[in-house]
């Protein structure tokens, strides 16, 4: 159950959503929602932000997202790196960022997926070496959120460990303008605002002070993101449903084709609060991740974080064919604003990590079954 200062956070991005709505300018958005302070609610206060957690910024990427705007970089710059940073970063990493990505002013994607490594983060090739006191970064990343528009990239490469000789992941902070440091957009059928790259790092060379954390705390630090990332995309997915829940159930109220609207009959009404039950089911997965992640609890947030991101994209991609499937031919108009949903709501269910990738998690993580893999 939301606490009453959730309840007055809801009411107030919900607010905000409304009055921008859909279609909706994601950069004034984006600039408004900073000087109300929502993009930073999870950072610390001393840093400029709210001294909240994912709890409440997952409220806030609900709302946005039920009112028909929703931010997808909420989910990479201030939950994933500016969670990152503030939990493993410098004082000086602290201090140059936070302020910044609370406030809106600057913002930082996130590189980790490859074009051979797809959801198995073991496979990385990007790799990073000493050299005196810099780095050298060489690697590719594909399907990178936002590049164009964010001040820098959290980059995972990995590193050789003395001891052992192994590869082990290390997050970087490489700078948009840093040489050897290219984007090409790819060419995607979905319509969103914010676009997809692919990046290519050649001898990328960044001074010590790019490593955010400890170089031995590689996973850890990881996870630190991967676990808010899974939550922010429930978060996502949850309120594009309700978006499109909400716009079937006023048209199913209003249409009349005999002698009650459609909505009295079982077959339009049934689906849709069966709809409006997974979403709500999926909501309480994913309450409990961020409380728990919140809490410091990492091992019992991975789990929950997994199981919300999975239930909230099928939630999600039930509620939107629902609704088209409600309005029939209205439905793939562009003055209803569905349609777009149909091919955004599968976003949920494939990135930032697949439906099937989550079974095998919870396969052999919870239920102690043997990996296929």
């Amino acid at each position: 159950m939301d606490t009453e200062d959730h309840k007055a956070l809801r009411q107030a991005v919900s607010a905000l959503g409304n009055r921008h709505g859909r279609p909706h300018d994601p950069a004034q958005l984006w600039s408004e929602a900073g000087k109300l302070g929502y993009l930073g609610v999870n950072l610390p206060e001393e840093y400029g932000g709210g001294g909240g957690g994912i709890s409440e910024l997952s409220i806030v990427l609900e709302e946005l997202g039920a009112a028909g705007c929703p931010l997808l970089m909420l989910v990479v710059s201030p939950a994933i790196c500016g969670t990152v940073i503030a939990r493993f970063g410098t004082d000086a990493q602290k201090q140059h960022w936070l302020p910044a990505l609370a406030d809106g002013t600057r913002l930082m994607a996130f590189g980790i997926t490859e074009p051979d490594a797809g959801s198995n983060s073991h496979r990385i090739t990007t790799t990073a070496h000493c050299d005196g006191d810099n780095w050298i970064l060489n690697g590719r990343k594909v399907f990178i959120s936002g590049v164009d528009i964010a001040d820098a990239t959290l980059i995972v490469g990995r590193t050789e460990d003395a001891r052992t000789g192994r590869l082990k992941p290390c997050l970087f902070i490489v700078p948009r303008d840093a040489p050897g440091f290219t984007r090409r957009p790819i060419d995607m059928e979905l319509n969103a605002a914010e676009k997809q790259f692919e990046l290519t790092l050649d001898d990328v060379r960044l001074p010590a002070d790019a490593l955010v954390g400890d170089e031995d705390a590689g996973l850890l630090q990881l996870f630190a993101g991967l676990n808010p990332e899974r939550i922010m995309t429930a978060a996502f997915a949850i309120g594009m449903g309700r978006y499109a829940l909400a716009k079937a159930v006023e048209y199913a109220r209003d249409r009349q084709v005999w002698d009650t609207p459609i909505g009295a009959h079982q077959a339009i009404a049934h689906p849709l609060a069966q709809a409006h039950i997974d979403l709500e089911l999926a909501r309480l997965m994913m309450q409990k991740a961020a409380r728990l992640y919140d809490a410091g609890d990492d091992t019992g947030a991975g789990e929950a974080a997994n199981m919300a991101k999975y239930a909230a994209g099928e939630a999600c991609v039930r509620a939107v064919d629902q609704a088209v499937h409600t309005l029939g031919g209205n439905g793939l108009t562009r003055e209803f604003g569905l349609a777009s949903l149909i091919t955004a709501a599968r976003v949920a269910r494939i990135a930032p990590v697949s439906r099937e990738m989550i079974l095998n998690y919870v396969s052999h993580q919870t239920l102690g079954l043997p990996k296929s893999y």
